[in-house]
Formats: structure tokens, sequence, C-alpha cells
């Protein structure tokens, strides 16, 4: 797991990319993920490789990359795969940063994961 931006203390928003060193889409996105980083210093963004978090991911299915996890103020906004450009992961973000509270999406299997994912580092 690597991360780019503000520590997690100092942020209530979390994306992390669930993504495979083995895919060439990934190791491509992977730059451009870290530029989106820059954009939004008051988030903390994660790249986690699923092989080598095998166990924190599991029990949930990652079939398409790359895959976002994003949590804001400790709640699952969203959890899918997006197109790999810069441009789809800003408004993403973005549009979770304007989301009013309490549009969360109500999974406990994906707060388990956050949950999960966040304790790894």
């Amino acid at each position: 797991m690597t991360a780019t931006a503000s520590p997690a203390s100092a942020s209530t928003v979390w994306i992390a990319c669930l993504c495979a060193d083995w895919c060439g889409s990934c190791r491509d996105y992977r730059q451009r993920f870290e530029q989106v980083a820059h954009h939004f210093p008051q988030a903390q963004f994660v790249w986690i490789d699923i092989e080598d978090e095998a166990d924190a991911v599991d029990p949930i299915e990652v079939d398409n990359f790359p895959t976002l996890l994003v949590q804001v103020d400790g709640q699952v906004r969203f959890f899918g795969s997006i197109t790999p450009q810069p441009e789809t992961l800003q408004r993403l973000v973005q549009a979770q940063l304007e989301a009013p509270a309490g549009t969360a999406a109500a999974n406990p299997a994906l707060t388990a994961l956050a949950q999960r994912l966040r304790a790894l580092g």
C-alpha cells in the first residue's frame, strides 16, 4: 500500500485505488492517480495492490481495474470501477466532497473492507 497526500488523522476523505501490479492499465493509471491526489490535499489517496493485500481485500471480489473505494467521514460513498482517466477520478472525488451527508452506500461489507484497508497503514 502506498499513500499520497495528507495523513489519515487529518483527513476525513479517503480514496483507495484497488489494482494489481500485473495489470498494465493499473501501472499506467498509477501516475495519473497520484497526480489527481495533488489537487485534493484535504484527502488521503492510497494505492492498494489487491494481491499483496489479498487477506485484507477478501471476501470482496475486485474484477475490473481500476476499482475505487471512496470513504467520507467514515462512510463509504463509492465503490466500483472507473475509466482510467484523471478527469474521471477528479470529477468523482469532487462530487463526493460536495455531496451532502447521508448519501453513503449502506453496505456493511464495504464498510468493513474500508476499515481493514485503512488499518494497513
